[in-house]
């Protein structure tokens, strides 16, 4: 993004950069045969795997790898889109919701930080997705994930850009998810060469912040206890 500083908390791909996985087939799970819980993934090239040498490194595979220790199984669809804002992530959820899903990890924001994107106008298009999703699917649990917006912004900006996702997650009775970049943003060792994107060390970090709040997810689901 031309004239702004990147920040590793929300920096995303150039827009129009293909995912660098398959999108919309199950992440690798060695167990996803015996489960019984299907989680989509939908967001950027945060959850695509963008720049790493197997996208099979990505969180939602790796989230699925933990799924399977725990005993609870999930199929993991990797539905990332590099350089997706959250207007782009309303025209797509439709038609990634064709096969039935249980639970939607719904990671989006970053890229309408990047261009310094009104938060209203992200809480609108989060809403319209969570709407899209329950009119598609109503019995998808569906998880938000927190996102950070650069400090350059300046302090007004990221507190209001932080404070959409939970007046979204509490005003549609969304699990929110916070900030699942915790402990890697910023940390050079942890990143790829952008900066910005988690390496093969930064991205089990990732998987863990997120299995964290989807593992109750995934249990309440197992034992039946499907919310809309």
């Amino acid at each position: 993004m031309p004239g702004k500083a990147r920040d590793p908390r929300v920096a995303d791909a150039p827009m129009g950069t293909p995912a660098q996985t398959d999108a919309y087939g199950p992440a690798g799970n060695p167990d996803s045969a015996k489960a019984k819980v299907t989680v989509l993934f939908f967001g950027t090239s945060l959850t695509a795997g963008y720049g790493l040498a197997d996208t099979k490194q990505a969180f939602p595979n790796l989230v699925s790898q933990k799924a399977a220790a725990s005993g609870t199984p999930i199929v993991a669809i990797n539905a990332g889109l590099s350089g997706e804002t959250s207007a782009g992530a309303v025209r797509r959820i439709e038609w990634t919701l064709k096969r039935p899903v249980d639970i939607v990890v719904l990671e989006t924001g970053g890229n309408d930080a990047l261009r310094a994107l009104d938060p209203d106008t992200l809480k609108a298009n989060i809403e319209a997705i969570v709407a899209k999703i329950r009119a598609e699917q109503p019995k998808a649990r569906i998880l938000l994930m927190e996102m950070e917006a650069p400090p350059n912004l300046g302090t007004r900006y990221t507190k209001e850009f932080r404070k959409a996702y939970g007046e979204v997650a509490a005003r549609k009775g969304l699990t929110l998810v916070p900030f699942f970049l915790d402990g890697v943003a910023g940390h050079p060792e942890l990143n790829q060469g952008d900066g910005v994107h988690p390496n093969e060390k930064g991205e089990p970090i990732a998987a863990d912040n997120v299995w964290k709040a989807l593992q109750p997810v995934v249990r309440e689901v197992y034992g039946g206890g499907r919310k809309g």
